[in-house]
């Protein structure tokens, strides 16, 4: 087995560097996977870098990141049953499936891929699980009208699972390209804000019945936007709006409550699923199928099994792919040209 693995490193000072490493020590309820495909996550991994390039950390020395890869087996801890040397495995998780040549992943952060599925397309377990558990915290319903705001990777990838659910999706964002990719990935509505009334955009993409909920899935000030969506909401005779609002990007907002929102119900959507950073799920313990339904791992295993069966469509979102030792390039890209790069990929 490898001793030392090549990983991918941000410090302080916001500067990317690939360096080498001795690889983790493999431990009860964990796998040790070769990663073919890791993908970048620009907003939860990259968004605090323009700060600290501003305002530079000089302690904070390199540390490994990224939590979305997907591998072949090379080795099972103590304890795991099911997998084996030589699987193909979508694995998720902070501080474990790094962007990196090896990674030590918990078992249950970790899935099966279906036969014929690409790396690739597995990569994307962790974001793809994060945008189903902000659908299902929306509770998106059969003919529902439902906005999504921000079309990076979780955005896109909420707007293509609400329509799965049965709803009209109208996704939004400000950059070409990506309300482009959307339109090509299939919503119902694809709006520039930019460019377009977005609340114009919804009264008629909803028919006059307004809209039933929005997901925001971007980071940044949504303060000018909470009362432009709820102003997009139903509205009763009395005029208070009714409605859902999700926030699953790593928004903020400042709002003076309750009547400027009307009931207007704003919930968290945090981490993709029950089970996430709790450390003897991760390792293998289980909750109660029938109390808790939609772990992380059943929600992955849904996302991967929605790919492979052409219903959820990943791969046009994919707009890069570097090699991991060009990791740090991979990086700058996605923080200094956004309105270029959705999903990149990193191949070791």
């Amino acid at each position: 087995m490898p001793e030392m693995r090549r990983v991918l490193t941000q410090d302080g000072a916001g500067r990317f560097a690939v360096i080498e490493e001795p690889v983790p020590d493999i431990q009860p309820g964990t796998v040790l996977v070769e990663v073919k495909s890791a993908l970048i996550s620009p907003g939860t991994e990259l968004g605090g870098t323009p700060a600290k390039r501003a305002n530079p950390d000089p302690e904070g020395k390199p540390r490994p990141f990224g939590y979305g890869n997907a591998g072949v087996v090379l080795e099972v801890g103590d304890g795991v049953e099911g997998i084996k040397p030589g699987d193909r495995l979508a694995c998720m998780g902070g501080g474990y499936a790094q962007h990196a040549s090896q990674a030590v992943v918990p078992i249950n952060l970790t899935c099966p891929m279906p036969d014929g599925q690409s790396f690739d397309a597995a990569s994307f377990a962790h974001l793809a699980a994060t945008a189903l558990w902000a659908v299902r915290r929306t509770q998106i319903e059969f003919g529902q009208n439902v906005a999504v705001f921000g079309l990076g990777i979780v955005g896109q990838i909420a707007a293509q699972l609400a329509r799965l659910s049965g709803a009209h999706a109208m996704a939004v964002d400000r950059l070409p390209m990506r309300v482009d990719l959307a339109a090509k990935c299939g919503a119902d509505l694809a709006v520039n804000a930019a460019e377009q009334d977005v609340v114009e955009a919804a009264k008629d993409f909803s028919r006059g019945h307004g809209m039933d909920a929005a997901i925001i899935a971007f980071g940044g000030d949504a303060t000018d936007l909470i009362p432009q969506i709820a102003s997009m909401l139903k509205t009763a005779p009395d005029g208070h709006q009714y409605g859902c609002i999700t926030v699953v990007g790593g928004a903020s907002f400042s709002s003076r409550w309750p009547t400027p929102l009307g009931n207007v119900d704003i919930r968290a959507s945090s981490r993709p699923g029950p089970g996430y950073h709790d450390e003897a799920w991760e390792h293998g313990q289980h909750y109660p199928p029938v109390f808790v339904q939609w772990t992380t791992n059943r929600n992955i295993e849904e996302c991967l099994r929605a790919e492979a069966e052409g219903r959820l469509d990943v791969e046009p979102l994919i707009t890069h792919h570097f090699p991991l030792d060009d990791g740090p390039a991979a990086c700058d890209l996605l923080v200094d040209h956004p309105e270029q790069a959705v999903a990149v990929i990193l191949n070791p």
